[in-house]
């Protein structure tokens, strides 16, 4: 789980390779769910979802700031 802190310290770059590696993650678990077999962990699925969820919300933020200040 990736914590909104952490998220936040990581350089744009960073958070792009922490997202492509959580949907990779996420493609895999749902993967082998879909084949049937029971997952390692069940409740693994919903955290890639939520630490997806972190990144893509805070890099709307940090986007809208941007905007916000280009206005100003």
């Amino acid at each position: 789980m990736v914590k909104r802190k952490d998220i936040r310290s990581m350089q744009p770059n960073e958070r792009q390779k922490q997202l492509a590696d959580l949907q990779m993650e996420l493609m895999k678990a749902n993967a082998q769910v879909s084949s049937g077999s029971a997952p390692k962990n069940p409740g693994q699925i919903r955290e890639i979802k939520k630490s997806i969820a972190r990144i893509l919300t805070i890099e709307k933020e940090l986007k809208n700031q941007e905007v916000g200040k280009k206005d100003e």
